[in-house]
């Protein structure tokens, strides 16, 4: 039993997720991830992989899918040349302290009401509903940063944000699928799912999926998608592959053992 890794997961498993996310606001404990920390080079990370196809933000329409409740890449995206942001994130509220220190006097963007710094509708649109029920007008550009390792129906998601892009659009994701107790980057799936899911999945869940997972749903929605491992971790998979389960296993240690993704997905599929 591996009780310096069981130990912190079982806590992180019944810690109160409004306690688990005053701790990542705050970088306590909880590791944020580049958008937090670094917001303005997520941006230039997404600028740089539409300049590479000939695309850019400007006068584009972009969904900030799990925008985390901070309006700093809504707001860097803007300064980029988008024409219209719309953040969206169905469980993280606004984080009023951090808006109104960073955007409290950018009165083109913003405003002031009773519940704090909210934006100009004709800049950013705020969404807080499940994006599965969501009606807007179609988006050039959807945006996501470790977000895709923590939904529930990964599959019926990807429809639907593949429904609300343009026929001419593009997805840019970058998925983690490492545990995200990093100092055991595989030790999540070494447990079953039904052990997973009542004794170490955290709050924020975490679904597993690996490489092929992605590849799978993805191009079901999307005619055109290009999956990137920015990262591997042989040594650690290998070390630990006798005791992971062999639904995580598919025999190429060049996909087992991928630690970071970026995906790029256009053409979307129509139902």
């Amino acid at each position: 039993m591996n009780l310096p890794y069981l130990i912190p997961r079982l806590i992180r498993h019944f810690l109160p997720e409004k306690l688990v996310r005053a701790l990542l606001l705050r970088n306590i404990i909880i590791r944020p991830g580049l958008e937090t920390n670094h917001p303005l080079a997520a941006v230039q990370r997404y600028a740089d992989v539409l300049s590479k196809r000939g695309r850019s933000f400007q006068e584009t329409r972009v969904l900030v899918f799990g925008y985390g409740g901070r309006f700093d890449i809504g707001f860097g995206v803007l300064k980029a040349g988008a024409a219209h942001v719309i953040l969206c994130d169905k469980y993280a509220p606004p984080d009023e302290a951090h808006n109104r220190r960073m955007f409290g006097a950018e009165e083109k963007y913003f405003y002031m009401e009773r519940q704090g710094l909210r934006p100009r509708s004709e800049w950013i649109t705020l969404l807080h509903e499940d994006i599965r029920e969501v009606q807007i007008d179609p988006v050039d550009i959807v945006i996501s940063s470790s977000v895709y390792e923590h939904l529930e129906d990964v599959e019926g998601i990807t429809r639907a944000l593949a429904r609300l892009t343009r026929p001419d659009g593009i997805q840019i994701h970058y998925v983690d699928l490492r545990d995200h107790f990093f100092k055991y980057p595989f030790e999540m799936l070494r447990f079953s799912e039904s052990t997973w899911r009542r004794w170490l999945n955290p709050s924020s869940n975490h679904n597993r999926y690996r490489l092929w997972d992605y590849r799978r749903t993805f191009e079901s929605c999307f005619k055109t998608v290009e999956i990137e491992i920015l990262s591997r971790e042989e040594e650690a998979f290998r070390k630990l592959m006798p005791r992971i389960r062999p639904e995580f296993v598919s025999g190429n240690i060049e996909e087992d053992a991928v630690g970071l993704i970026q995906v790029v997905a256009s053409e979307p599929v129509r139902d």
